[in-house]
């Protein structure tokens, strides 16, 4: 298997866990890390609220050792709040700090942060200066292609974080105004691997092992980030991992997606501050990912939205293998 190196970090050259606010948790961080995917990174940590002692804010960074390496993911526009954030945040030894450039949810672009800080890269460049003043170790940026279609800049604004010393970019192929919609645009990517020196991630519209060979073959970049399409699906990193080790993949049957269906609520509600028939709630969603495709899978769906205990999880996995046989 190739190897590439981002930072002091030798890697597989398969694929990384995109950071994804609200989704990829501790417990999901730990079920991808576990089949493979080869760096995670933390939920976007408020980089006002870790210096106002916000208990959320502190919870997010906690990092086990199964999910290493990965990094403490900041969001903020203000360079001397990302300036106090790094310091506070060493404390919990992340392998690096990225900054969030490229979130397009209205209440962190609203701030000036996340991909608003595409609009106002003189501010961006001083926010990646603060942090890798302050940082022991490397700090990255999340970025996207641009702010709309008329206003595609990912190539500037990638060198201008190499040169105020990020050490490796994570471009996610849309602009602010896609969201999550559309196509991922892999020629910008392709474009921002060419314009810097120091690594470059791209992350976009990879939903199988085939889009991530393609992904490489079409940008060159260093690694692939996977998204979205890990959801209810974390066995893409086996998938990929096999495809570049030359071995068949077996998907899982419907009883391994229930076995490990179950194990990720256990995890949520094991790793949850918050009592169990709140933390049940956060893992509904992720239980109704993990039927996507399946037979009568928009039935147990609604069910899984209606979950108030574990013990009600195990009843509907046990009817839904009953419906699949």
């Amino acid at each position: 298997m190739k190897k590439i190196k981002i930072m002091n970090l030798e890697l597989d050259q398969t694929a990384s866990l995109a950071p994804m606010a609200g989704v990829a948790d501790r417990a999901y961080r730990q079920l991808c890390a576990e089949m493979g995917a080869v760096m995670t990174v933390s939920e976007m940590i408020s980089a006002k609220g870790l210096c106002y002692d916000s208990k959320g804010s502190a919870e997010l960074c906690r990092i086990s050792e199964i999910e290493r390496p990965m990094g403490l993911q900041l969001f903020g526009s203000e360079p001397e709040f990302i300036s106090r954030a790094v310091n506070l945040i060493q404390e919990y030894q992340p392998d690096w700090i990225d900054l969030n450039m490229g979130c397009p949810v209205p209440k962190v672009v609203n701030t000036g942060a996340g991909s608003a800080l595409m609009k106002t890269p003189e501010l961006a460049a001083e926010c990646i200066k603060s942090a890798v003043k302050e940082s022991s170790v490397p700090v990255s940026v999340k970025m996207r292609i641009g702010w709309d279609e008329e206003h595609i800049n990912a190539v500037e604004f990638s060198r201008i974080c190499e040169d105020s010393g990020a050490s490796f970019l994570t471009v996610h192929g849309r602009t602010k105004q896609q969201l999550y919609s559309g196509k991922a645009d892999w020629s910008i990517i392709k474009q921002v691997k060419q314009a810097v020196k120091i690594p470059v991630i791209g992350n976009g519209d990879v939903k199988s092992a085939v889009d991530c060979q393609k992904m490489y073959e079409s940008t060159g970049v260093d690694l692939v980030a996977v998204g979205r399409a890990s959801y209810g699906n974390p066995w893409i990193f086996k998938e990929i991992s096999a495809f570049y080790e030359n071995q068949e993949y077996t998907p899982p049957t419907p009883e391994e997606r229930m076995q490990i269906m179950l194990r990720h609520i256990r995890m949520i509600l094991e790793y949850s501050e918050k009592p169990p028939h709140l933390a049940i709630k956060e893992a509904r969603k992720h239980a109704s990912w993990y039927l996507t495709g399946m037979k009568n899978a928009a039935v147990f769906r609604a069910k899984c939205y209606q979950l108030n205990s574990y013990e009600e999880a195990e009843k509907m996995a046990e009817d839904f293998l009953k419906a699949n046989l």
